[in-house]
């Protein structure tokens, strides 16, 4: 018995679906084709592979072996392949604060401090900053202001830029213009976090 006809069967069963259940599913006119299939008397189609794994609401991949579990909850997606990200320092959510700067990946993750942010952003959430120099108007950024960093939504207009926090009760409007522009630099753009449960 082949590993796809041995899960053919294993999930049937576990969905508590007969062989003529399945054969109905599959639009076969006889359970005795689904009996050849899970004795690994005959062999499945590649084209039919798709079909099976949405009669037994699972996936193709793991029919053949390839995954390990074999279905998706309704209403919930399966989580996308991740890559590790190092935690390389703090950032400010509030008043700027020293910036540690131990940059060498495309994406780095930072701890945000404050809650100027909030509730998009809280105290202790994990940001990640995808690098690059410029960000769209009101993208929330890492904005580098000479040794430190504050993390805030950015708005450019004309010679002018304007810093400014989600909760503006913890954190006023942050202006810059003139030769005070030339201590900002944009590190990157947030891309996402991570809140602890």
């Amino acid at each position: 018995m082949s590993e796809l006809s041995r899960r053919i069967l294993q999930r049937r069963l576990e969905l508590g679906l007969s062989q003529e259940e399945l054969a109905q599913r599959m639009g076969y006119r006889s359970k005795s084709s689904i009996t050849k299939l899970e004795k690994g008397v005959n062999d499945i189609p590649q084209s039919k592979v798709e079909e099976f794994a949405a009669a037994l609401e699972t996936t193709p991949a793991w029919l053949m072996g390839l995954e390990n579990t074999a279905f998706v909850p309704p209403g919930f997606e399966p989580l996308p392949e991740m890559v590790r990200v190092p935690l390389v320092g703090s950032i400010a959510c509030g008043s700027p604060i020293t910036a540690e700067q131990n940059i060498e990946c495309y994406i780095f993750a930072l701890t945000c401090h404050g809650s100027s942010m909030a509730p998009t952003i809280c105290d202790g959430d994990i940001v990640c900053i995808r690098c690059q120099p410029e960000v769209e108007q009101g993208e929330i950024a890492a904005v580098r202001i000479g040794d430190e960093a504050t993390l805030k939504h950015f708005h450019r207009q004309g010679d002018t830029v304007m810093l400014l926090a989600d909760n503006a009760a913890v954190c006023p409007p942050m202006i810059y213009a003139g030769p005070q522009l030339n201590e900002i630099q944009i590190e990157g753009r947030a891309v996402g976090f991570c809140r602890g449960l």
